[in-house]
């Protein structure tokens, strides 16, 4: 279309070449074309940015007006006439096309590019097939070529300086790491101050890449592999926005992923995960046969699938005859489709007879799935990602979007440099705190382990200083709970002044921050696993809702309660049923009527009473009582804390099965392995962060020859609990057949609509972007009284600092994936980041290898010194299992879920020369006692 949208009531009329036409205000002449049907020649335009008019190929001639202006820039007018071609437009589009060739490489006219080169189509839309001018003058042919990025070049001599790649950087990505420089004939794209790219502050989200109209940026599998020739419209599997993708293809071999302009998620945009680091799906690590092995000492023996099937069945049905149906159970996996989720727990319930299913997601959100039902009735967040363009302040919490959700954090930033103010509550200064053309209006740098104190002090600022939404929380919320909470809030301990020697942040500004988020129209909170991995995570969430009801944000576009869930299909895995005590739909597995759906429909009887959690079945494992469990897509000896407990444990079981991409580090302790599919290979669907189901389409058939659903459906078979689908389009049939809020979804409804938010059912057909419009869910909202409670996690003389986690850009979760693509050279290592005062005190200097010492464990990472953390508070990712972050975490846990607290780890750090601390120093310092 050329130029963006223009919201409003079409009332413009005007004519396009003698088609008339009505469109609304603010709509460029060119996109009216479009809508006419009239394509007009264009090489600076493109709907995914604003009308910048450098290219002046898209003139036009109006009646009435004097020259040619771009019709790009030009706004429709009132009974407007538009000519779009005439022999004076005709030849001044071919001179302009002329002169552009003429700095151009030679064979751009002659060279096979697919399409890939728009220069190319528009000399031949405008009749032209020589270049009188010659190419001996000036130019920039021999400009210099940056290969620096490992996923796409810049060939400067085939740049045309229209500046798409520039407002992308800008507009669509918010890094504003490109700019045009120099003037005229100079003028050329430069990365930062004249960097190459890589050494740039280019976040390589491919939006440039996407936007370059000629072949100037370019994916180098394209120079490699050629033009696709096909593609297939997929969803990423990386972290929890769930971006609609173009797989595109030459034969069976993809060559390049392309962010969906339609899609419900990113709308056309992508990071450096799901554009580029796609390889690992085809990486020479990856396992495709089965294998098995009596003992975890023993080499792998590859086998058939029947012999896999056959034997993982007998050893789970004999473990079971001598230490009872409770002896095993199963881990589904957050990275996989709701429909293998949804097998995978059946397989337990039905054909091991019991609940002991659990899921990864119980270590990064079950606090949110507990505390959002408990208030409002439903466990998930409130809005979609749009919402967020109507939000006036944004709170952010324990989240750092523009590392973990870096496509949902562009767009927040769209909205920032629109005028919305920012509040961050995090230890860390994230990028967020300020950064081009943002910067928060507040930052409240908390000590770790200290959100509740501080959601309590902002609640008592609410309530004492009549910001409370009297109206919203009468018509909509408990009058009883209000009251108990309103006591409980407005006490002096939950002041301002006295939670400011708890959480280390000044009283006012505390009290600034309320007051802005309470009087804002419309204002939202987003967070993340800085929330629900501490010991108190539920009762935060908790505390963020009563916050939310109490100010009446809740219920329209630009407020609510959102969790920026961590892996792709966070929400999803919870949706089907993936915990001990909730069948899909999140009803109790206690609940009667909701177990006899399932015990009709699977013509088994269910189990009534909950199972065992990851934790309690770690414990179980070594009192002997858990003996054989099945892990579907989780690295648990990486990704889970007190990684010398959760090893103990694995050694001790009778039988272990895996069933992934690789083997990782989980699967050195298993007895068999299974191998899984990739999402390349998938067909189903992943739920994102804001509930919104995406198809997940197979670019390819599965490398290891079966559907990570068929191998649950023939071990269950194995085990004397028939289960079969012939497709997995029938899965989603029974998830829809028995889980209310999926009734209204099917395959063939999402490849007709593209993606539905649930709910979605008869009364909300089209899905739901906005939870609790009318009413909550729960009927009226339920406000909890919220108590601090510190963590029994402290610092001592021994362990004076705190230790917390998170991620990084250019990794994901364990990095079992990323860590097998080029994005490893932004990040080859996990570091810690520890503050100038503690590493001056240490004798600590920038780059050096220090040990980091708990109470249960100790590592060694490299320490890069910077002042993101505050004095006292250390900093790590976990993507790399040789750093073992998780070696030294505890596990203390959340009180309601057993979420792990990750986030606050007593730690001593010291210099090392790469030489562990002896076990007797560990023993002298109390390391793996309580």
């Amino acid at each position: 279309m050329g130029t963006p949208a223009r919201p409003g009531e079409a009332d413009i009329k005007l004519e396009v070449d003698g088609i008339p036409m009505i469109v609304s205000a603010g709509t460029s002449v060119m996109r009216a074309a479009a809508l006419a049907g009239v394509d007009i020649p264009k090489l600076c335009a493109t709907d995914s940015l604003e009308p910048f008019g450098s290219c002046r190929l898209c003139l036009v001639e109006i009646d009435g007006r004097k020259g040619t202006p771009a019709s790009c820039t030009t706004p429709c007018g009132p009974d407007m006439v538009v000519t779009t071609a005439s022999p004076r437009l005709a030849r001044l589009r071919r001179g302009v096309t002329e002169l552009y060739l003429s700095d151009h490489p030679r064979d751009c006219l002659t060279s096979d590019t697919h399409g890939e080169c728009e220069l190319q189509g528009m000399a031949a839309t405008v009749g032209l097939s020589d270049v009188r001018y010659g190419f001996e003058g000036k130019n920039h042919l021999d400009a210099h070529k940056d290969e620096s990025n490992p996923y796409f070049t810049f060939d400067a001599a085939e740049c045309i300086a229209c500046s798409r790649c520039v407002r992308a950087c800008d507009e669509v990505q918010g890094t504003f790491a490109l700019t045009i420089a120099g003037r005229g004939f100079d003028s050329t794209v430069a990365a930062s101050a004249g960097e190459s790219f890589m050494a740039s502050e280019c976040v390589s989200c491919g939006a440039c890449v996407q936007a370059c109209p000629t072949t100037a940026l370019q994916e180098k599998t394209v120079i490699e592999l050629g033009p696709p020739q096909r593609s297939v419209l997929t969803t990423c599997a990386y972290c929890g926005v769930g971006c609609s993708f173009k797989a595109e293809l030459r034969g069976d071999e993809v060559v390049r992923m392309v962010p969906q302009k339609d899609g419900g998620a990113n709308e056309g945009h992508s990071c450096v995960k799901g554009r580029f680091a796609w390889g690992y799906a085809s990486h020479r690590d990856r396992q495709l046969s089965p294998m098995v092995r009596e003992s975890i000492t023993d080499q792998w023996r590859t086998v058939s699938w029947d012999e896999a099937i056959s034997h993982a069945a007998s050893r789970l049905m004999a473990i079971q005859a001598e230490h009872g149906v409770l002896s095993i159970g199963g881990i589904t996996s957050s990275r996989c489709t709701n429909e293998e989720v949804f097998v995978v727990q059946k397989m337990i319930r039905a054909a091991f007879g019991n609940n002991n299913v659990d899921t990864c997601a119980r270590v990064c959100h079950s606090p949110t799935g507990y505390g959002l039902k408990q208030t409002m009735g439903t466990s998930a967040g409130t809005q979609d990602f749009a919402s967020v363009d109507q939000a006036d302040v944004i709170v952010v919490i324990g989240a750092n979007p523009t590392d973990g959700h870096p496509v949902f954090a562009s767009r927040m930033k769209q909205r920032l440099r629109k005028g919305a103010a920012l509040v961050v509550i995090d230890p860390r200064r994230i990028d967020l705190v300020r950064s081009p053309h943002i910067e928060a209006a507040h930052h409240l740098q908390l000590h770790p382990g200290t959100n509740v104190a501080i959601v309590n002090a902002i609640g008592h600022v609410v309530v004492t200083e009549g910001l409370v939404d009297r109206a919203f929380v009468a018509q909509r919320c408990e009058a009883d709970s209000f009251a108990l909470w309103e006591e409980f809030i407005a006490r002096p301990e939950n002041s301002p002044e006295a939670t400011e020697q708890i959480t280390g942040v000044p009283a006012e500004q505390v009290r600034a921050a309320a007051r802005l988020y309470a009087t804002a129209p419309n204002a939202a909170i987003y967070y993340g696993l800085g929330v629900t991995e501490h010991s108190q995570g539920s009762t935060m969430v908790m505390g963020m809702a009563n916050l939310a009801m109490a100010t009446g944000n809740i219920g329209r576009e630009g407020v609510g309660i959102n969790p920026l869930r961590g892996q792709n299909n966070v929400q999803g895995s919870c949706d089907m049923g993936s915990f001990p005590n909730e069948l899909p739909g999140y009803r109790p597995v206690g609940d009667d009527t909701a177990r006899r759906v399932f015990e009709q429909l699977w013509a088994r009887t269910l189990d009534p009473e909950p199972g065992l959690r990851i934790p309690n079945m770690f414990d179980a494992a070594l009192a002997g009582s858990y003996r054989g469990m099945f892990i579907q897509g989780e690295d648990i000896a990486q990704s889970d804390p007190n990684v010398k407990h959760v090893k103990a444990a694995l050694a001790s079981l009778d039988l272990l099965i895996v069933q992934d991409l690789f083997l990782n580090e989980t699967a050195a302790f298993a007895h068999v392995f299974l191998p899984g599919t990739s999402f390349l290979e998938k067909d189903g669907t992943f739920t994102n962060a804001e509930r919104r189901i995406n198809r997940v389409r197979p670019v390819m058939a599965p490398k290891s020859g079966k559907q990570e659903w068929e191998v649950a459906c023939e071990l269950a078979t194995a085990m004397g609990y028939p289960m079969h689908y012939a497709h997995g389009s029938e899965i989603m049939d029974e998830i829809a057949a028995t889980t209310p809020t999926f009734a209204g979804v099917s395959f063939a409804k999402l490849d007709e609509v593209g993606s539905l938010q649930w709910p979605c059912n008869a009364s909300a057909p089209d899905g739901t972007p906005t939870m609790h419009v009318d009413g909550f869910v729960r009927g009226k909202g339920h406000f909890v009284e919220t108590p601090f409670v510190a963590t029994d996690e402290r610092t001592s003389r021994t362990f004076p600092l705190i230790l917390t986690t998170g991620r990084i850009l250019s990794q994901y979760n364990v990095g079992a994936q990323t860590r097998r693509t080029a994005n490893v050279q932004w990040h080859g290592e996990d570091v810690l980041e520890i503050h100038p005062h503690d590493a001056e005190e240490r004798g600590i200097v920038d780059g050096a290898a220090v040990a980091i010492i708990s109470r249960v464990g100790q590592t060694v990472l490299r320490a890069r010194v910077a002042d993101r953390m505050p004095q006292g508070v250390v900093y790590t990712t976990f993507h790399y299992p040789s750093s073992g972050a998780n070696i030294v975490t505890t596990d203390y846990s959340d009180w309601a879920t057993n979420c792990p607290e990750y986030k606050v780890t007593a730690v001593q750090v010291a210099t090392t020369s790469q030489t562990p601390v002896s076990e007797q120093a560990l023993q002298d310092l109390g390391v793996g006692q309580r």
